[in-house]
Order: structure tokens, then sequence, then C-alpha cells
């Protein structure tokens, strides 16, 4: 009966990846049965059972602790767990039209889950060598994704950076992990926080540490790779790295300052002071001048990890709120956008912001879909992303900085001018031969009507803000 028990709340603390690792296995048997050509019912499976993932994610959630401490799920790491999964879903319908086409779509769903596996695991992860492991669980596949418009160059390339940039900030996290095991002689994030003395090497560890973070989000000055790897990966891939990759790693951040560096959140608030506002400047900056739409998103999701660190600065239940709210804003307004890109690329080819020029002439219900996911991107009111950057902002004023809140608030007025900018090429501007009329899928148009009204709604259900609220109290 013991044996049950224990075998029954395994099962339930490890629901979401072990959903995931079921619905690989239909996915590996599929690829060994079906030859040269995929089966048109696997695709459909494949979302209803990512569909199941999300709702068992929401409304499934069993707390617990597995492998002494090393694996942990708690109900806001259960809800940060639907919000990565059901931003996969959302790429994986906008995907539709691209990958069938495609040889190798079994194949590239198979990584993306993967990929989203390895993410779970680096939530729940209570312990560092847990948590490096579910990091390269999750970035070894994500680089072969990057690759897999395989008779593209600027494809390989992507690929190529994305390793490059990975290895890289895995060896500087890495070392900042050996660094905080020599300090305190524990793994378990519970003992190191217990463990701390005040010492150099801790500090170093922790610099170390937020370092290999900032690489993986993107925070200037770690940003240089953000732009190519964008550009050159296909573009449901590109939304996968702007979303669902930097909001793995900004909840697991979160997780990292909270429980583990909870006793130098005086040092790391300063660290967080700089590193957002720069960020936010330089993204800023930087984005006014792309005239390619991917890395003009590339630059724009920069500016959005700034106004994350903004409200994670917080270092309260409101913060880690703020975090998880904004991120769940964040999917439907980026994922809206490139719904819209993709689309237009896999019809079109097109990717210049002046190859939108009238682009409503012909498209009249994508203009608008475009241009509510940019007003949420700008924090324009009605819009849900206005709500995220408020409470972002508002969990950031609780130290009263009144220097680092003039800063986001310039910022935000800044980012007007270059979001308005495509807003105006296809609403206002012509062009003698504007975009033909696209042709928008099922599947895609679920994912599309799915957005709009995250875009539109879910700013004014502050049910949500509550529930995450109360998920967030006890974090």
């Amino acid at each position: 009966m013991l044996l049950e028990n224990n075998l029954l709340n395994f099962l339930l603390v490890m629901l979401q990846e072990l959903g995931l690792t079921a619905i690989l296995i239909v996915l590996l048997f599929a690829k060994l049965m079906e030859g040269e050509k995929t089966s048109p019912m696997l695709y459909p499976l494949v979302m209803v059972l990512l569909l199941g993932h999300v709702l068992i994610s929401f409304d499934g959630n069993t707390t617990g602790m597995l492998f002494s401490g090393m694996y942990v799920n708690t109900p806001l790491i259960g809800m940060e767990k639907g919000i990565l999964g059901l931003g996969t879903l959302l790429i994986c319908l906008q995907a539709g039209t691209w990958l069938k086409n495609h040889k190798h779509s079994t194949e590239f769903i198979m990584l993306l889950i993967a990929t989203l596996m390895g993410m779970d695991y680096l939530l729940s992860a209570g312990n560092l060598l847990m948590f490096y492991l579910a990091l390269e669980l999750s970035t070894i596949p994500l680089a072969a994704l990057c690759n897999f418009d395989l008779e593209k160059r600027r494809s390989s390339e992507s690929a190529m950076k994305l390793i490059l940039s990975s290895a890289f900030s895995s060896g500087i996290l890495l070392f900042g992990i050996s660094m905080l095991y020599g300090a305190t002689g524990s793994l378990n994030f519970i003992e190191i926080s217990r463990s701390f003395m005040g010492t150099e090497m801790e500090m170093l560890a922790l610099i170390f540490i937020f370092s290999g973070f900032a690489f993986k989000i993107a925070v200037v000055p770690f940003h240089f790779w953000t732009a190519d790897v964008y550009e050159g990966a296909p573009i449901p891939v590109t939304a996968f790295l702007s979303v669902i990759s930097k909001g793995a790693m900004i909840f697991a951040l979160t997780t990292m300052l909270y429980k583990v560096f909870g006793a130098y959140a005086a040092m790391w608030y300063n660290i967080l002071f700089v590193a957002s506002a720069i960020t936010m400047t330089l993204g800023n900056l930087f984005a006014m001048r792309q005239m390619n739409i991917k890395r003009f998103l590339a630059f724009s999701s920069i500016t959005q990890a700034g106004y994350l660190l903004l409200g994670l600065s917080g270092a309260s239940a409101e913060g880690a709120t703020s975090v998880v709210y904004f991120m769940l804003v964040y999917i439907f307004s980026n994922l809206g956008a490139f719904g819209v890109l993709a689309l237009v690329s896999a019809a079109t080819g097109k990717e210049e912001i002046h190859d939108f020029k009238g682009f409503y002439k012909n498209n009249p219900v994508l203009s608008w879909v475009f241009a509510l996911s940019l007003f949420s991107l700008a924090g324009i009111p009605p819009t849900a992303g206005f709500f995220g950057k408020l409470f972002l902002i508002t969990a950031g004023a609780s130290r009263f900085n009144m220097p680092f809140l003039v800063i986001a608030a310039l910022n935000m007025v800044i980012s007007l001018f270059y979001y308005l900018k495509v807003v105006r090429a296809m609403l206002v501007e012509q062009q003698d031969e504007p975009l033909p009329t696209i042709a928008v899928p099922f599947y895609a148009r679920i994912a599309l009507v799915v957005c709009v009204a995250g875009v539109l709604l879910t700013g004014f259900f502050g049910q949500i803000y509550e529930y995450i609220h109360t998920l967030s109290l006890g974090f």
C-alpha cells in the first residue's frame, strides 16, 4: 500500500513532465511507422495532447518534492509550466503551414517538446546539478531547431551562433555554480540559502550566475547573439526563442534570486537596476534602426527583458506575480505579431518592414491583429500589455527608486516610435504593389484568435492577477 501511495504521489507531482514524455513516445512510434509520408492525423493528435498538457498544468498541480529535493513542484511552478505550454501550443498551431511542406515535421515537433520538457525540469529544479542538466536539455534541441531551414545558410549560421553563445554562457554559469558549491558545500537550494556567510566567493558566484542568466535572457551587454540568431532561425523557432525560452529563464532567475540568493537581495537589486536601465535603453535605440521585422522583434524582446528585470527587482510576492503575469501577456502579444509574420513569410517570403506598406489594403484583419499585438508590446491601453507593464513598474516602485522609474517611463515613450512605425507602414503608407491577400489556415486562425482574445481581455480580468498573486504568496 505504501509503495502504491508513493507511486501515485510520484505520478501526480511529475504529471507535466510525464505527459510530455508520453507525447514524445507517441511521436517516436509515429515516426518509426510512418515511412516517407507523415500521417495527416498526427498533427491534430499532437495538438490535442499539447492542449491536455496545458490544461493539466493550469489545474492539475500537486505540491511535492522528489529525489531528496532535486525536483520540486508547487502550484506557482505549475502555472509557469502551463504558460510555457500554452505558448508552445500556439507556436505549433502557427507553424502548421510551414511544417506541411517540411519533410522533417515530426522531428521538429519532437525537438520542440524535448526543449519544453527541459524547461519544465528547469523550473522544478531544487538542486544546482538538476538545474544545469535541465538547462542543457532545453538548449541542445533548440540549437537543432534553429538549423531547421536546411536549405538556408542563415539558418546554419543561426544555429552555430546559438551553440557558441550557449556554450560560453553555460561555462560562465557553471563556473558560478562551482564557486557557490565551494563556498557553501552544498548543491541544494534550501541548504545553500542557509549557509551564506557573506564571503567574497559567494558574491562572485552571484555575479557569474546572473551573467549566465543574462546571456539566456538577452540582457545588455550579453545580447549580441540575439538579432542574428532570431533573423536566421525559422519564424516558429524565433517565436519560441523570443517568448518560451525567455520566459523559462526569467522564471528560473526569479527562483534563483528569491529563494537561493535572498540574503544578497540588496546586492542583486543594484545589479538589476543597472542591467534593466541599460537593457531598456539600448534595446529601444537599436530597435529604431531595424528594417527586418525579425531583427526588430529581437530588439523589442531585449527591451521587454529590461522591464521584466524591473518587476523582478521588487523582491516580493508582487514582484514574482508581476513577472508571471507579464509573461502570460507577452505570449499573447508577441505570438500575435509572429503569427502574422509567419503567414506572410510562408506565402511571400517577405520579412522587411517596407514590404508591409499598404498591407491593410488586401489584409485588413491580419493588419489589425499585427497592430493590436504591437500596441500591447508598446503598453498602450486598453491592451493587456498596458496592465502587464503597469504591474511590473508597480512592483519595481516598492523600493521608491525614482531614477529607475523615470528611466522605465521614458523608455516606454521612446518605444512608441518604432512600434507605431510598423503600424503606420501597414495602415497609412501605400505602395504600387502591396502584399497580396494572405490565406489563413484553420490552425493558424485558432492561434491568432486566442492571441487577440488574450491581448484584449486578459487585462480586464483582474482575477487572473489575483490568482497568480495567491500562488506567489508562498514563494
